[in-house]
């Protein structure tokens, strides 16, 4: 699998009115940064199965794009899961930042994820 396949496999797995920000999914995938998953939702594919729309800057934004409106689509999409933006255009990551799937009662595809190919998402600490 490559780092890109890992990155949109973390993302697939992002709940519906849930968002995670670039950096949290890079700690997931490891051995990756926050701009490389930039990169990587930058080159999905038109059609392709990922939802790109739940990934979002560390300050609750949007990160601006720098054609077309994609950012005003990527809100609409978020809204239409039920997540709510202040006047800023932020979200409260307090209450809609996904923490990860719960592996407990997980499907063994989770498992193989998690354990073998290095996904961890157990390395996904909330900062206090």
């Amino acid at each position: 699998m490559t780092r890109y396949e890992q990155i949109y496999e973390a993302v697939r797995r992002i709940t519906p009115g849930k968002v995670a920000t670039y950096g949290q999914i890079a700690k997931i995938v490891g051995r990756c940064t926050a701009r490389m998953v930039g990169y990587a939702m930058a080159a999905l594919p038109a059609g392709f199965r990922v939802p790109w729309q739940r990934v979002i800057n560390h300050k609750g934004e949007i990160s601006a794009r720098s054609r077309g409106d994609g950012a005003l689509r990527q809100r609409r999409l978020l809204q239409k899961e039920g997540v709510r933006f202040d006047r800023h255009g932020r979200v409260n990551l307090k209450k809609v930042r996904w923490t990860g799937p719960d592996l407990s009662g997980s499907r063994p595809e989770d498992r193989d994820l998690s354990e073998e190919e290095g996904l961890g998402w157990k390395r996904v600490r909330r900062r206090k």
